[in-house]
């Protein structure tokens, strides 16, 4: 069946209903309305290194039948999977890394589906991958990346030849808890009275806590979190890639699925933490505070988080990247995903090789990890 690729400067040229008719409702990230806030509030733009290249592919119809969220990159900040020595690497042999393409959700390293296809559809996945390959060649760009992809995305991409890399990041799972004393009642008798500590002394700060979402969350407390976000950002000397329109247009466009855990001191916000709420699933993304709170971070951002996800019946909380103080506090390690397809022979053996030792030593990390986990082992005192 004769197929035809077309790449787009601007999201807004698809249409919502035929973009989300292959991304599905289940994760927020590849909707077209958060890849559209990303775009209309300049947060993703040519201007900070993200120019979109949305890839579309067209059965002969002319008919959507799978597209993938896709940028031309002037550089690799924002993307969580690290390339910097790559491209280093490349330059010093006198190559050009950059501009490079990335299928990616901007600012996100929240696993999920990259390669998004019709569900009507039965274009192999190796079909759109070689379609972006194809893309790069003619562009003369030095490479493509999918990055955070799912793991059934990551296997076809390694049976087409692209190269493979695992990460790591810490998730809560709920094993069918019906309130959060379940969960701390599956907890070793150490590890629990831990977290009842915590819990207690960032109740007993006279903080007032709240859970917003769709209408309920104003102007007034999206004011509050940018400045938690950029204050945040200046501590950590990183940038601020969102701009304040991003956070009224998620809001806007995304309602319910926008969930803000909020901290309030004699009626003002001192602290946020902004989730997205998915099929089965809450994503933690930025948090940010003012002033010296004992275990606030963790409580807006861990507990809260389990507890909205319990009420809710949702399955899981991805707490974001990094941050191995999750394991004590019940997120442990999972494997997250991504795939790479470099044009220059030499760079892509040495890349090859690098990725083939680096897999085994992130396996043996993540099993080291898990052996600290907190839950019960059987025999454990429950008490």
């Amino acid at each position: 069946m004769p197929l035809t690729l077309t790449l787009h400067a601007a999201i807004a040229e698809i249409p919502a209903a035929e973009w989300d008719s292959c991304a599905g409702p289940d994760n927020p990230f590849v909707s077209h309305a958060l890849l559209s806030a990303l775009e209309d509030s300049k947060s993703a733009s040519a201007q900070t290194g993200w120019l979109p290249q949305h890839a579309v592919l067209r059965d002969e119809a002319g008919a959507i039948v799978a597209v993938a969220p896709m940028y031309a990159k002037s550089h690799s900040y924002g993307e969580y999977v690290f390339d910097h020595g790559w491209a280093h690497a490349l330059e010093r042999a006198g190559g050009h890394y950059y501009p490079k393409l990335q299928v990616a959700v901007p600012f996100s390293p929240v696993p999920g589906p990259r390669l998004l296809r019709h569900p009507a559809s039965r274009i192999p996945l190796g079909t759109l991958a070689d379609a972006l390959q194809q893309a790069c060649r003619e562009l003369k760009l030095s490479s493509v990346h999918v990055a955070f992809c799912s793991e059934p995305e990551w296997q076809a991409l390694g049976a087409a030849g692209w190269l493979q890399r695992l990460g790591m990041q810490f998730h809560w799972d709920n094993k069918g808890y019906a309130q959060f004393d379940d969960f701390l009642g599956a907890l070793a008798s150490r590890k629990r009275k831990v977290l009842k500590r915590e819990r207690r002394d960032a109740n007993a700060a006279g903080l007032t806590f709240h859970a917003l979402s769709g209408a309920d969350i104003t102007e007034r407390h999206w004011d509050a979190f940018f400045r938690f976000y950029v204050a945040t950002v200046d501590r950590k000397w990183g940038s601020a890639y969102l701009t304040r329109a991003f956070f009224s247009m998620l809001s806007e466009r995304l309602g319910d699925e926008v969930v803000l855990m909020l901290a309030e001191h004699d009626g003002k916000p001192v602290a946020g933490a902004l989730n997205l709420a998915g099929g089965d699933t809450l994503y933690g993304r930025n948090w940010g505070c003012r002033g010296e709170w004992p275990f606030l971070h963790f409580e807006l951002c861990y507990y809260r988080a389990i507890d909205w996800a319990i009420a809710h019946g949702l399955r899981r909380v991805e707490a974001g990247a990094q941050g191995h103080h999750k394991i004590q506090r019940g997120y442990l390690p999972q494997p997250t995903y991504s795939a790479h397809w470099i044009a220059h022979p030499g760079l892509r053996r040495a890349v090859a090789s690098f990725l083939e030792d680096e897999r085994p030593g992130i396996q043996a990390e993540m099993a080291a990890l898990a052996a600290q986990s907190p839950f019960r082992k059987d025999g454990d005192d429950p008490a």
